[in-house]
């Protein structure tokens, strides 16, 4: 590159031109006019620095550039310096956090919308969407029944800031949206505390869980991933389900809750010894035998949330399975129900292991569908395979890779134990596998037991005879004349209306311990060992919620028609 002497060289004829004589005109005088040409002294190369500079500043225009180039910078320096000082103010003396849309934002929601400074706000954001764990109810004078035609109406902190004081220091706190395109949109609370101590904000973070975990302490939350994101969202809260109120084969429940407590309870054994301190457990068996049920009664008994995985989920595929699983809590259940359709997003015709499967066939049907899951090697029809979006092998990785998270219960259900694939369940992904029957005489009685569990079991009934006690609740359809007197001048229908089901409002009669009992020994042995569900039972004893002794009547023949309509569905199957 030239010396600045050189570069003056090649643009002193453009400066030349600038500087050449300029034509004037004087006043006209006597009619005539007189030009006049002023020519300038041609410009000389400057030869030092000095006269460099005296060159340059000689030209007006480049004069008022540098000026502005001066203010210009200058401004911007001031601008920079007051940045940068604000800053390191800010560092010095003030804490800022950020809080995102997970759990601790729900804490802070939950803290800051029971602060009397957010009531005394004039900021809202009205909505009966919002969640009741971080927002204020309208305690409103309406009726009941018209009340429950809308949900309530909650108010939450609206999407601006606030300022409080708390524990003496000034706090700011800002609610902002990042809207998202891929449709779930990001809430952010950020807060400002005038301290240099960081305990202040210790304080008030642990205040914030505390009380959400006081207000919440009979329930569990329940997460799922919503949209096409890969995070978790608090999608409902459940009031905690008593471990009783499941009813299994004796053993079952005890067996699930010891082994998960003295799990929670081994990191360091696990530790010492190399091991992921990962725990599985797969439950198969028949649908509606209690395995869902299960899992929501060990979450509430062992103080974890559950986590649903679904790999049906749109959008679904290994790379978002696997950062689902990473991003789990330490201490967690989380859920993948019916594993075994994972890899199969249509209808299927194996009626195995489902409501179709008749109990009474099942040992030829199992010996079947085994000896042609062999034959096949393992393998699947190919227009399954064009609808997998997470593999074998992905799913295999997100389990127990080396990202996969640690100190979380992995619960997964199947009706269709057979069809697994061995390197799924084996140990170590699957650690205890646990079947659950159809419903046997027993869990039979202690059903009917839970059903009619009178309010006081050792009194007397009033009545203790089963065609009073039955006869002032209805049956399932009535017919007949009207019983008003024919005397009545009051004009009334011919019939009362027909109806299935029994009212709400009946209540079952009060019976005596002894007849309690005999009752659920009569009903329990009129049930088939291992024909039929939980579920099935519990939807026959709903329908006589008020009606012990007909539900014992009643029962052979429902258990006859239950067997007639799995014949005609195999026949149906067959033909």
């Amino acid at each position: 590159m030239g010396s600045p002497f050189q570069l003056i060289s090649a643009v002193l004829p453009f400066l030349t031109l600038l500087n050449n004589s300029v034509e004037t005109t004087s006043p006209a005088q006597n009619d005539t006019t007189q030009n006049t040409t002023v020519s300038a002294t041609p410009l000389e190369m400057p030869t030092d620095f000095s006269s460099l500079f005296t060159f340059i500043y000689s030209f007006s225009a480049l004069r008022d550039y540098l000026k502005l180039i001066v203010l210009g910078g200058a401004f911007e320096t001031l601008r920079r310096l007051y940045s940068t000082s604000y800053r390191s103010l800010v560092d010095r003396f003030f804490i800022t956090a950020t809080f995102e849309s997970d759990v601790s934002y729900e804490w802070m929601m939950f803290w800051l919308s029971s602060r009397p400074q957010f009531r005394q706000s004039r900021n809202f954001s009205v909505s009966t969407f919002g969640s009741k764990n971080s927002a204020l109810e309208i305690d409103d004078n309406v009726d009941e029944g018209l009340r429950w035609r809308t949900p309530p109406i909650r108010y939450q902190p609206s999407y601006s800031s606030y300022r409080m004081w708390y524990k003496g220091r000034y706090i700011t706190i800002s609610r902002t949206k990042e809207e998202s395109r891929w449709g779930s949109d990001k809430s952010i609370l950020e807060i400002t505390i005038f301290s240099r101590d960081r305990s202040i904000l210790d304080s008030l973070v642990l205040e914030a869980r505390q009380n959400w975990l006081s207000e919440r302490s009979d329930k569990i939350d329940i997460y799922a991933s919503e949209g096409l994101s890969d995070g978790w969202n608090l999608v409902a809260s459940r009031s905690k389900r008593p471990l009783n109120s499941v009813i299994l084969d004796d053993g079952i429940r005890e067996l699930l809750l010891e082994d998960a407590r003295d799990f929670m309870n081994s990191r360091q054994w696990y530790a010492d010894r190399g091991i992921p301190f990962r725990r599985g457990y797969l439950l198969y068996g028949a649908p509606g035998s209690g395995k869902t049920s299960i899992i929501h009664s060990l979450a509430g008994e062992l103080g974890l949330d559950i986590y649903i995985i679904s790999l049906s989920k749109t959008g679904m595929d290994d790379s978002t399975l696997n950062s689902l699983i990473s991003s789990l809590p330490e201490h967690c259940i989380a859920i993948m129900e019916d594993i075994d359709a994972a890899f199969t997003h249509g209808l299927t015709r194996d009626r195995a292991g489902t409501e179709l499967d008749d109990p009474r066939h099942r040992d030829l049907q199992q010996r079947s569908s085994v000896d042609d899951h062999e034959g096949q090697g393992h393998t699947r029809n190919p227009s399954e395979a064009k609808d997998m979006r997470v593999t074998l092998s992905g799913l295999l990785n997100a389990l127990d890779g080396v990202s996969a998270q640690e100190g979380r219960l992995l619960f997964a259900t199947t009706n269709r134990y057979h069809v697994l694939d061995p390197a799924l369940i084996r140990p170590g992904r699957m650690d205890i596998h646990v079947e659950f029957r159809l419903a046997s005489q027993y869990q039979a009685r202690e059903l009917y037991k839970r059903f009619y569990f009178p309010d006081a079991p050792d009194e007397e009934a009033t009545v203790d005879d089963e065609a009073s006690v039955d006869s002032g609740y209805v049956t399932s359809t009535m017919d007949g004349p009207d019983s008003a007197s024919s005397g009545s001048k009051s004009v009334r229908p011919d019939k009362p209306p027909k109806y299935n089901g029994t009212t709400h409002s009946a209540r079952a009669p009060k019976l005596s311990k002894k007849k309690f009992e005999q009752l659920a020994e009569q009903f329990a042995a009129r049930i088939p060992e291992r024909e039929l569900s939980m579920a099935s039972l519990q939807g026959y004893l709903m329908s006589y919620k008020t009606r012990p002794f007909q539900a014992v009547d009643d029962i052979e023949r429902w258990v006859k028609d239950m067997r007639e309509g799995q014949d005609r569905r195999a026949a149906a199957n067959k033909a």
